[in-house]
Parts: C-alpha cells; sequence; structure tokens
C-alpha cells in the first residue's frame, strides 16, 4: 500500500518521467519496508488525510522532510531533490531509535487531530507521551531558597550571574551549593511532552500505568527516551499560531474580495518578485519565523530575496551558529564570493552554496561522504554523535577513526584531513537540520504573499490568532500602516474578534480588558439575532449586563452609536442601573421608555479618551504616543537617514518595541533594543554595559536616545551612549 501512495505522489510532485525521482522513491521504499517502518509512514498519511479532508492546513517539518517518500505522501512541503536533502539523515539502516514526523497544525486545530488518532486507533492502544522535568541550574537554586524560608529578592540576588563573585563568601549561598550537585538533574515533577503521541500494537497499559490530566488524554508514566528504548514510534503533533494566520488570512480574503487563494501554490510564492522584494526590505512583521528584529537584521543584512538563501538565514540565525562567528563569515562570503578561500576542491564542490561555511546538518554528512569516503549511515551516525544524540561512545570513537583512516586512502593531505574534521566537529554540536529550515522558509513564504498582497487581511488575521513574537499594539500598528481604519469596539459593528470589511477594521472585545467571557460572545450573539441595539437601555435589557461591565464597554467608547459623550452615557447607567451590580431579571410586560434627564455640557478631551484606551485596550487609536508627549521634540533624523550618518554622533526619539538582554564574555550584563520612530519605521539599538545602567529599560513608551550611528553589511543601528524615558502628558481625570 505504501508503494502504491508514493508512486501515485511522484506522479503528482514531479510528473511521469522523472527518473531521479523514481530511483529515490524505490531506493528509500527498500530501507522504509527492511527496517519495518512502513506503518509508521502510513499512519501519518492517515492522519494527515483526515485532516486535510476537515480543510486543515499542516506543515511538515524536521528531519522527516529530507524523505522524497515524506514529499510525495504529501506529509512536507519540501522537494529533496531541489534541495539536495539526504535521506540517510531521517533514516537509515544503522539508525537505533526511532524516526519522527514533526507536524504542525494550527493551535485550534490540533486537538481535533489528537481526538481522530484517538478514536482512529483505539483508547487502548493510544496515549501521549510523557515527560520528567528535572531540576537544573537557577531552579534547583530557587527550590533549596524557598526551603530555607529566603525571600524573593534575595533568591533572585543568587541567581543572578552578575552578582557570582559577591555570592561566593554568603554563607547562605554556600549552604545552598552544598545541596546543589546532588540535587542536579533529579526529578522534579511529571508533565506532558509537547506533542508526542503514541500508538501501540498490544493494549499500552502492557507497558504502563496512564493519567487522565486535564487535558483529558491518556498520558504514559514516562518520557521519549524510554518510548525509544521499549520501540514506540513517536507521532508528534504540534501547534503553532503561524499556521492560524495563514489559514484564516486565507478565508478573509475570499469573504473581503472574494477571491479565491491555493496558499500551497508555494513554488510561485517563491518566484514572485513583488514577494521577494518585500523579503529584502525586512518588511516581515506578523510573518512566521522571519518577524524578530534579529532575523529582519539578518534579512536586511544578506540582501535576502529568494528561498534559498531564506533557508540559510534560518538556520545561521540559531545562537550556535551565530556565536560561534560562522553567521558573520557566510554574511562576508556571501557579498564578496570571490575571497572565499576553500580547504579542498571537494569542499568547493559540495559547499559551494553556502561559501564554504557549513550551515546544516547535512553539511556534516556531505563532507564524511564527499570528503572522507564514508557511506551515508556511517556518516549520520557521527554526526549523531558530535551533537550528543548518540550514546554509544566506543562506536563513535571507531567512527572518528574511520573518518581519518578513510580519508587518508583518499589521499586527502593530514594537515587538511585535521582541519576539515576541526571544523565538521566544532559545528556539528550546535547545526540545524536543512529539512527543517526549508520547511520553516515554506511557511514563511505563506505568510509573506499575503502580508504582500493582502496586508489588511492578514494583520487583522495575526491579531485574531493572539500575535506572534510583539504585543499586540504593534500588529494593530501595523494594520494602520496598512491602510485600514481602525475602529475602536463598538456593540454594533465588533464580533467576539477583529472583523474586516472593505477597509473598515473594528476591534474585537476580546481584547477589552476587564470585560467578562459571557458578554464577549453574549453581545455580538444577540445583535445578529435580534437586530442592532437601539440605545444604552436596550442593551442592558437584551444582554444583562451588569453595572461594571457595561462602564467598561462605555470608557472604550462601545457606545458611541448613541450619540452621547462617555460622561453622559456614565451618568445614564447609574441612573438606570442605580447601585445594583446586576439589572433586575424580571420580565416587563409593556416596555416603558427610561426618563431623560437635562445634563449640562458633557465633553470627553483626547487626551482622558486616549488614557481610556491605555488602560482597557493596552494601546491609544485617539492620540499616538508620540503626540502624548509633553515635548514636542522628535529627534535630529529619523530611521530611513539613519545610513547617511554612519560613524556621527546622533539623538533620536523612538517608540519603545522590545528588548533582548544578554551577556557578555565578561558575563556583564547588555541590551538590544528595538524603537519605532515618528514616521513609523523601525530602529535597531545596542547598548554596551559601559554606557548603560544596570536596569535601563522602563517599559513601554517613548525614549531620548544619543548614540554612535554604525553600520555592519549596509544595515544601520545606533551604539547608545545614553538614553532616557520622556514624560508623557498628564491624565486629566486625576489632575
Amino acid at each position: 500500500m505504501l508503494e502504491k501512495l508514493a508512486m501515485s505522489g511522484m506522479e503528482y510532485r514531479y510528473g511521469k518521467t522523472n527518473k531521479e525521482a523514481l530511483k529515490k522513491v524505490k531506493h528509500e521504499l527498500k530501507v522504509i519496508y527492511e527496517l519495518d517502518f512502513c506503518a509508521y509512514f502510513l499512519i501519518t498519511w492517515d492522519i494527515i488525510r483526515y485532516s486535510s479532508s476537515q480543510g486543515y492546513y499542516h506543515v511538515g517539518r524536521g528531519s522527516g522532510a529530507n524523505s522524497i517518500v515524506a514529499y510525495c505522501l504529501k506529509i512536507t512541503d519540501v522537494d529533496p531533490i531541489e534541495l539536495n536533502l539526504y535521506f540517510e539523515r531521517f533514516l537509515n539502516a544503522q539508525r537505533t531509535s526511532p524516526p519522527d514526523f514533526d507536524i504542525d497544525y494550527s493551535w485550534d486545530e490540533r486537538e481535533d487531530v489528537q481526538d481522530y488518532i484517538f478514536k482512529r486507533y483505539g483508547s487502548q492502544h493510544t496515549a501521549l507521551l510523557g515527560t520528567m522535568s528535572t531540576f537544573k541550574d537557577r531552579s534547583i537554586i530557587r527550590e533549596i531558597g524557598k526551603v530555607m524560608g529566603l525571600p524573593k529578592s534575595e533568591i533572585d540576588g543568587f541567581t543572578d550571574q552578575t552578582r557570582a563573585a559577591l555570592n561566593r563568601n554568603n554563607e547562605t549561598f554556600k549552604k545552598i551549593t552544598a545541596i546543589y550537585e546532588r540535587m542536579a538533574n533529579m526529578p522534579n515533577q511529571r508533565s506532558i511532552h509537547a506533542g508526542g503521541v503514541l500508538i501501540s500494537e498490544d493494549p499500552i497499559t502492557y507497558y504502563t500505568a496512564l493519567d487522565l490530566p486535564p487535558k483529558g488524554m491518556a498520558t504514559v508514566q514516562w518520557d521519549m527516551y524510554e518510548a525509544e528504548k521499549i520501540g514506540f514510534d513517536k507521532y508528534d503533533i504540534l501547534s503553532q499560531r503561524g499556521i492560524g494566520h495563514i489559514k484564516m488570512a486565507v478565508k478573509l480574503v475570499e469573504e473581503n474580495q472574494q477571491r479565491k487563494i491555493d496558499i500551497h501554490q508555494v513554488k510561485s510564492f517563491m518566484k514572485d518578485p513583488v514577494v521577494n522584494a518585500q523579503l529584502k526590505t525586512g518588511n516581515t512583521i506578523g510573518c512566521f519565523y522571519i518577524e524578530s528584529p534579529a532575523m529582519r537584521q539578518l534579512i536586511r543584512k544578506l540582501d535576502c530575496d529568494n528561498y534559498l538563501i531564506l533557508v540559510a538565514a534560518s538556520s545561521i540565525i540559531r545562537p550556535g551558529v551565530a556565536s560561534s562567528g560562522m553567521m558573520g563569515a557566510y554574511i562576508k562570503y556571501h557579498h564578496a564570493p570571490e575571497t572565499v578561500n576553500y580547504l579542498h576542491p571537494v569542499m568547493e564542490e559540495q559547499l559551494k552554496e553556502t561559501y564554504g561555511v557549513m550551515v546544516y546538518q547535512e553539511d556534516v554528512i556531505k563532507i564524511c561522504i564527499h570528503f572522507a569516503g564514508m557511506d551515508g549511515t556511517d556518516a549520520d551516525i557521527l554526526r549523531r554523535g558530535m551533537s550528543g544524540k548518540y550514546r554509544s561512545k566506543k562506536e563513535f570513537d571507531r567512527l572518528v577513526e574511520r573518518f581519518f583512516e578513510e580519508a587518508k586512502k583518499l589521499g586527502r593531505p593530514d594537515e587538511v584531513v585535521a582541519e576539515v574534521w576541526r571544523q565538521v566537529s566544532s559545528f556539528a554540536g550546535y547545526s540545524f537540520s536543512k529539512a527543517h529550515s526549508a520547511s520553516f522558509a515554506v511557511e514563511s513564504y505563506q505568510s509573506l504573499f499575503l502580508k504582500t498582497y493582502y496586508p489588511r487581511e492578514f494583520m487583522v488575521a495575526v491579531l485574531n490568532n493572539y500575535g506572534g513574537f510583539y504585543n499586540r499594539a504593534l500588529y494593530v500598528h501595523e494594520l494602520q500602516k496598512a491602510g485600514a481604519n481602525i475602529h475602536l469596539p463598538c456593540v454594533n459593528n465588533s464580533d467576539s474578534i477583529v472583523n474586516i470589511s472593505g477597509v473598515d477594521v473594528y476591534l474585537g472585545f476580546i481584547g477589552v480588558h476587564g470585560l467578562n467571557d459571557t458578554f464577549i460572545v453574549r453581545i455580538p450573539e444577540e445583535r445578529r439575532e435580534n437586530g442592532i441595539y437601539q440605545s444604552l437601555e436596550d442593551l442592558i435589557k437584551r444582554t444583562g449586563i451588569g453595572l461594571e461591565q457595561a462602564i467598561i464597554l462605555i470608557r472604550v467608547g462601545a457606545l458611541r452609536f448613541t450619540g452621547k459623550s462617555k460622561k453622559e452615557l456614565l451618568w445614564g447607567v447609574h441612573l438606570l442601573m442605580g447601585n445594583k451590580v446586576k439589572p433586575e431579571k424580571d420580565i416587563e410586560l409593556f416596555c416603558m421608555e427610561a426618563k431623560n434627564y437635562s445634563l449640562p455640557e458633557l465633553v470627553n478631551t483626547r487626551l482622558e479618551n486616549a488614557y481610556h484606551e491605555l488602560e482597557i485596550l493596552g494601546f491609544s487609536l485617539s492620540m499616538s504616543m508620540f503626540d502624548l508627549l509633553e515635548t514636542e521634540y522628535r529627534g535630529e533624523i529619523c530611521a530611513g537617514d539613519l545610513i547617511n550618518h554612519v560613524g556621527q554622533l546622533v539623538r533620536m526619539v523612538g517608540l519603545y518595541v522590545c528588548e533582548k538582554k544578554v551577556h557578555t564574555k565578561t558575563n556583564k550584563k547588555m541590551w538590544f533594543g528595538t524603537f519605532l520612530d515618528v514616521e513609523s519605521n523601525f530602529f535597531d539599538t545596542v547598548h554596551f554595559p559601559n554606557s548603560t545602567p544596570a536596569y535601563p529599560f522602563r517599559g513601554a513608551g517613548c525614549y531620548l536616545l544619543e548614540g554612535k550611528v554604525v553600520q555592519e553589511f549596509g544595515f544601520a543601528s545606533i551604539e547608545v551612549l545614553k538614553f532616557a524615558k520622556l514624560p508623557i502628558l498628564g491624565n486629566p481625570v486625576m489632575e
């Protein structure tokens, strides 16, 4: 059956005459059959078949994307021929641990897929995988500190790396460290694996007792390592919000613009010059995996404008590669490939795509095979050993010897072999699978296509799937930049989530702080069933909303359709309800209109409205944070002009977006910051220890920054010398 499905899928993916694809499919099928993994592939295919029938999107990622059979079965969307991926990285004859596919679904679809697996394969044979968290590093210090009754501030001091020298002479800390080593790696508590599902041929209770945690699905009492020893195959059913963004954006485009999109036509997206131009600018907010400040910087430094470069970027962004200096080397050679000095012709032949820099785990396998003459199976075992995933030291040492012996047989010079081995061994421990990077890049292109051509619908989808790397305010800001007319929540126009009609976007009730879940659902449902609300009194009678909840809606502006100011409405709601928290539930025989009282003119200012919105929504639509500043100063230059002031001292005003704290080699704190200028463009900052106070950032708001403009590979940023948070206009209600 697997062969039949694979051949049918091969024709779909490659056509009838592709001999290379046919050869690879036959080779893989032989290995899969010999290792008895047919059922694993078929069950995964069955899961994908079900989810596709429900209209769910999925992303198959991880080393499973190295398999052409998986590609033909539509488990993954990564073409292993196009990317020259090695099947041995996923499955080989000597592999002792079962392979696994990582299947991502939208965060709101995963549980239904899990439910299908439990019902399809039987509750007696199916269970979630457990996991065991252990005491590690700072958690040990914290737990011991709690047992000793120490205050939180003192415990925090013991876990602060910058105070290591002071702590050494502290008697209490000495007591903690005496216990520290004995507790290291001891079990702390049992939990549920992030996504692992086990399917057993015999009833699973033959192997373990089961728990039924709050999730409501049976869970085994051991972790993936025990499952591996027993011989269980693990199905990783994972979730992420990026797929939710894509799924909802496609639906919104169809509803709002009457256009159907086949979001799986990724190859056409990759060739689209408009999409690639957008990628090159780093305008990727909201897009899966490529929206963080570090990733946007890397894209800009690489002038990234195609899929293959993005695949590489998705790998070299990882901390290990970046800190090793390989990221810098890759960017340098990317801009000047003629300066690359290859160690050996084989290195040039195999690593020309990445300028002689090992970027992927597959590169380790390539070098072992083509430079040292090892076979694919031994090459992958060696790679796993270097990454700490192969437990037999004796077998590992034998393969290291074989690397040198086989290379010598091929006539490789000893000094070159030694240097190649140094590079291979130093890289393999923190490398990233190319198939994994390719899977990420596919999803990134799907997001980027939607952001490029349908930015309003896309950003609404991001908001409705609870964002990504940044806070909600930034995604609302991006929606405004995309040309949307954003409206505050309104009881006659808003739904639970954000909605869009044409270019008009109404914020949903879910984002209103303090509003009860009951009314988040009931207000739009009642309106759809019985028509729009006519007045404040009509809203109260039809929804049963209480005084406190009604006040929240009034203060956020959700009853502005009445034509009355917030202050008039607040008077009105107290007159209607008095001191009652909830309205009377008695049914009225006759509808009596509320009495109207003559009130003096009560007006709300923009500043008052802005403070209401900041409190209830977390951001303001009435006034920007720049408009709220006491000062009218907006800096000497804006972000777009930074590149023209390299080496100069400049002053800028920036709206805080996010920060990242890191430790230097000497264990001092430093920060990277991201800000928006008054023209809504991003700029990035570096805060070195010698010019930065211990706690430089003071939360959301605008900052005045002074620093030197520097540039790296054409990307300009500011090395901050001093900065401070700027005061805003006072709340008029409090004055």
